[in-house]
């Protein structure tokens, strides 16, 4: 990769965080491999950034197909060459009512889209990685995976899957010279939380999580909050006995977002 210019394949890219990253890192002089579910959206903003195909590429893929996932990996190798850091960022969040039949299939949609749709980002470039000696794969979860919060069973659940699932990857992976980053936002304006009817303390602009997001992976951090101060609410939250934590939630009943489209 000596004298290549580095390359970032981020999922999730048509909105939100996945593109203020993208922003982020060819305002660095990266390269970019651009990975959503509505492709034609996604290479419009591209081509409105005014971004040459050798700055940066779209691929159209649903995450929660695996096939095309995989797919779309396998074209951004062949294509653009090897990544240096992959961001599995595509998510969803929608409400669940674990006493409703009807909101099972939501809570599929979630864990494919949330869980194994990060599984499925990392695995064509482990190997690959590993055999280079050098790579960053960086999981986005949420500080809602720090515990279980009424009307978000699957949302806080599904975060907290990509938390153990990248702090396991670390595990496995250490020593090897392949980084695993558990990149753990707050409240981030974006189309994921512009229907929540609830307080978002320390509400972020997409740009300024994304500038502090590519340093803290710049310094092969492990597990990062932001901004800070959800850092320590995550914290408190992990720390709080359990007769207290249900007391206080108990109290805290959300209105739970229906069905809507995956935001990828």
């Amino acid at each position: 990769m000596s004298g290549v210019t580095p390359l970032v394949f981020i999922t999730g890219a048509s909105s939100g965080i996945g593109q203020a990253l993208a922003r982020q890192w060819r305002g660095q002089g990266w390269r970019v491999a651009l990975v959503a579910r509505r492709g034609e959206v996604l290479r419009q903003w591209v081509l409105a950034q005014g971004w040459t195909t050798e700055q940066a590429q779209v691929y159209e893929a649903d995450v929660r197909d695996t096939a095309q996932l995989l797919a779309a990996a396998q074209a951004c190798i062949d294509r653009q060459g090897l990544p240096d850091v992959v961001v599995a960022n595509a998510g969803i969040s929608i409400g669940v009512d674990l006493s409703l039949a009807e909101d099972l299939p939501v809570l599929r949609d979630l864990y494919e889209t949330n869980v194994l749709a990060v599984a499925a980002t990392f695995q064509p470039f482990i190997t690959p990685m590993v055999l280079r000696g050098s790579g960053v794969l960086v999981g986005v979860a949420s500080v809602a995976a720090a515990r279980g919060l009424p009307g978000h069973a699957g949302y806080c659940g599904s975060k907290a899957a990509v938390v153990a699932m990248c702090e396991t990857l670390r595990g496995e992976l250490q020593g090897k010279g392949v980084q695993v980053l558990t990149l753990t936002p707050g409240y981030v304006a974006t189309p994921l939380t512009a229907e929540n009817d609830y307080p978002m303390p320390f509400l972020m602009q997409p740009e300024a999580f994304a500038a502090k997001a590519v340093r803290a992976i710049e310094a092969r951090r492990r597990f990062v909050v932001i901004p800070w101060p959800m850092g320590v609410v995550y914290r408190l939250l992990k720390a709080m006995p359990v007769a207290l934590f249900d007391r206080v939630v108990g109290a805290q009943q959300h209105r739970k977002k229906r069905r809507r489209p995956a935001a990828q």
